[in-house]
């Protein structure tokens, strides 16, 4: 708990850099695969992650989020989480490869039960892993990490576009999500030098293993409902309308889950070590948030205003169609970002139960939508993912923070400003586009959109609604540990 702050918001900045560079990672992979590769092939592996896709959410059965939430844990504990995760991935790994030939007659797609074998292992490799890097990040070594991340994610994604330029095709796909958690767990295991023991029937993993199993039921609920576009899309519209679907949502999902991604490990960890003192842990979220959010919403504006522009740049001309499905899953992409991290403060106070319920209320309305927009094909399975989203929205931040350290008007203060910038300074880039789009080629009129949507929105941010405080305060117990550990203060 010493110098909390000065850790957390350390951490917090490396994890945000090296998802940056994650971010620039996957988006330089995804240029250069949609250059080697077809739609077709896209769409190929994007019919098996949709279906298997959904035993990823059962990978750690949410036995490294239990591992870190507790207060204290044991050697003996930690041991018990271990053998209980290689079960469970051996389990996925072998149910995955019995569930190959009923995925490709689902399709009516004989390559896929090749493709499904493959990616089974990856389960296996990622389970003998998960309580290593719980421990790591229970001592919050997140500059450990983050090297970590950007080590397997590098192999992975090198060996897949050398097999792409070999002349691979599909396989290359495969291989990125195969070798990536390998060389992850390998890391791990060389960091934690820690053995596991031989398990005890008494080491008192009842409580973790249910908050674990309540975490898991929550992320197949919301795996169920965020795939159900792709299922539908796959199995009635076919394999390129999937591809086209697929990479577009990709593409504007990367920034908001890199981010959250970076962003949710630190919060849930430190938000952890708060749970007996309410006030701290409401200030530590709102800053998280507060910044989260100022992060995300200027790429979400800048993708909604120059959505051709950023498929031409990076996928290719021969993916235009895929931008008008790019600009309608912007405001889905907006909501994401408004209500994930909303996930980590329900979890970090134990109310993994309240996330379920909101999960089960979510899914079902979420996947009527996509039903209903599937007769219109991947625009309108994109337009009414959004409509849902946007219409939940409010509902689900009242529900999430009821009787927790947050209110509500902290909610709405908190995103009010974020969201007004963004608003402002979509309605600049818009102008830009229109006055001086037409004169420009393609790279010079989105480098200048995004440098209009960008600059606006951050001089509104700081200085017309008053965020300046914040990051300076947050620069502050960057530099300068505090043995006091204050707590930054939002502005009013």
């Amino acid at each position: 708990m010493k110098d909390l702050k000065h850790r957390v918001i350390r951490g917090g900045l490396v994890r945000i850099v090296s998802q940056a560079s994650t971010l620039i990672l996957r988006t330089g992979s995804i240029v250069v695969m949609a250059r080697l590769l077809s739609p077709k092939d896209f769409g190929l592996v994007g019919m098996v992650t949709a279906v298997i896709g959904v035993f990823s959410v059962f990978k750690d059965f949410g036995l490294s989020a239990a591992a870190i939430q507790r207060s204290t844990i044991t050697a003996d504990q930690s041991s018990a989480l271990f053998w209980i995760n290689l079960l469970v991935g051996a389990c996925l790994s072998l149910l995955t490869f019995v569930m190959a030939p009923f995925v490709a007659a689902f399709y009516h797609e004989p390559r896929v039960v090749g493709v499904a074998a493959v990616l089974a292992m990856a389960f296996f490799f990622n389970s003998a892993g998960v309580q290593h890097s719980a421990l790591i990040e229970r001592q919050m070594r997140f500059v450990t990490l983050s090297v970590i991340d950007m080590i397997s994610l590098l192999t992975g994604t090198a060996i897949g576009i050398c097999m792409a330029l070999r002349g691979f095709g599909y396989w290359s796909l495969v291989a990125v999500p195969t070798i990536t958690p390998l060389t992850y767990t390998v890391c791990v295991w060389l960091i934690a030098k820690w053995i596991p023991a031989r398990p005890h029937r008494h080491s008192g993993i009842l409580p973790m293993m249910r908050f674990g199993g309540a975490l898991t039921l929550n992320g197949l609920i919301s795996y169920i409902a965020s795939n159900a576009d792709k299922v539908l899309l796959g199995r009635f519209c076919g394999v390129e309308a999937l591809g086209i679907y697929g990479r577009a949502y990709q593409l504007i999902n990367v920034p908001t889950d890199n981010l959250n991604s970076a962003a949710g490990g630190v919060a849930f960890a430190a938000l952890s070590r708060l749970q007996s003192e309410p006030a701290r842990m409401k200030s530590y979220f709102l800053k998280g948030y507060s910044l989260i959010l100022s992060l995300t919403l200027p790429i979400i504006a800048t993708c909604g205003v120059y959505a051709t522009d950023i498929i031409r740049v990076f996928l290719g001309q021969r993916w235009a169609s895929a931008a008008p499905v790019f600009r309608l899953l912007a405001p889905a992409m907006l909501a994401f970002a408004i209500l994930i991290p909303l996930h980590w403060l329900l979890a970090s106070c134990g109310l993994v139960g309240r996330g379920l319920r909101i999960s089960l209320v979510r899914a079902p309305i979420l996947i009527v939508g996509c039903a209903i927009g599937l007769h219109w094909g991947p625009k309108g399975v994109a337009c009414a993912y959004s409509v849902v989203m946007g219409a939940l929205m409010i509902p689900m931040m009242v529900w999430a923070v009821f009787r927790t350290p947050v209110s509500v008007r902290d909610l709405i203060l908190t995103v009010g400003r974020p969201l007004l910038s963004g608003i402002v300074a979509a309605s600049v880039g818009l102008g830009v586009q229109f006055f001086v789009g037409s004169s420009l080629s393609v790279v010079p009129r989105l480098i200048l959109g995004a440098t209009v949507i960008c600059s606006v929105y951050l001089l509104i941010l700081i200085y017309a609604l008053n965020q300046k405080r914040l990051f300076v305060e947050l620069f502050r117990g960057l530099v300068k540990p505090s043995s006091h550990d204050e707590s930054l203060v939002l502005p009013t």
